[in-house]
C-alpha cells in the first residue's frame, strides 16, 4: 500500500539505505509555506558508485520505474547536474533525483538539512534558504511564476526560519540579488 504522502515512497527507502538526501523543490516549499498540487518530489541525493546497486534493489521493477544500472553509473560520474527519475507505477508519483556530485551548493544544503516528521515518517528537508535560492534560479532559467509564488508563501509562513543574512550572501554570490529584492516587495 502506498504511503499517505507519496514522497514517503522514496524517502523511506533512502532512510533505509542510510544515504544523505534532502527533499527540496515544491514539496519543501509546501512544508515551509502553503500546500499546492504536485505530482513529483525533488530530492538531492548523495550517493557513491557502490551505492547504485543497493539503491536499485530498493525500487523493484514490479513497483517502480528505475533507470538501468549503467544509466545510474553515468549520472553518478557527472560532477555537476547528475539526474535521474524514479516513478511509482500505481500512483504515477515521480521522484526527480538530483545527484550532489561536486556541487558546493548541494553540499551546503545537505550540511544544513533538517530532519522533520511528516505523518509519522522522518524525512530530511532542505533548509529554506536553499529552497528559495534554487527556486530563484529555476525562475531565472524558465520563467515559471510558480517558483516566485512558492517563495512568497514561504516568506509569509516561515519567515522566522529564514536566515536573512545568509540568504542575502548566497543570492549576492549567485547574481540573484535584484530578483530576490523583487520577490520580497509587497504586491
Amino acid at each position: 500500500m502506498p504511503a499517505a504522502n507519496p514522497f514517503h515512497l522514496f524517502t523511506q527507502k533512502f532512510e533505509k539505505l542510510g544515504v544523505r538526501y534532502m527533499v527540496t523543490g515544491s514539496v519543501a516549499s509546501m512544508l515551509y509555506g502553503d500546500p499546492r498540487l504536485t505530482n513529483d518530489v525533488d530530492i538531492v541525493l548523495d550517493i557513491k558508485p557502490e551505492d547504485a546497486r543497493r539503491l536499485s534493489d530498493l525500487f523493484p521493477d514490479a513497483e517502480f520505474y528505475f533507470p538501468p544500472g549503467q544509466v545510474i553509473q553515468v549520472e553518478i560520474a557527472r560532477r555537476h547536474r547528475g539526474h535521474f527519475n524514479i516513478i511509482h507505477h500505481v500512483s504515477g508519483f515521480k521522484a526527480d533525483i538530483y545527484l550532489a556530485g561536486t556541487d558546493t551548493f548541494h553540499e551546503w544544503g545537505l550540511a544544513r538539512a533538517n530532519a522533520i516528521v511528516v505523518e509519522a515518517e522522518r524525512i530530511i528537508l532542505a533548509p529554506p534558504e536553499y529552497v528559495i535560492v534554487r527556486k530563484l534560479e529555476f525562475f531565472q532559467e524558465g520563467g515559471s511564476v510558480k517558483h516566485l509564488e512558492d517563495i512568497r508563501t514561504m516568506l509569509s509562513a516561515s519567515a522566522e526560519l529564514i536566515d536573512q543574512n545568509e540568504i542575502d550572501r548566497i543570492v549576492g554570490e549567485r547574481g540573484l540579488s535584484t530578483l530576490w529584492q523583487q520577490v520580497q516587495q509587497p504586491r
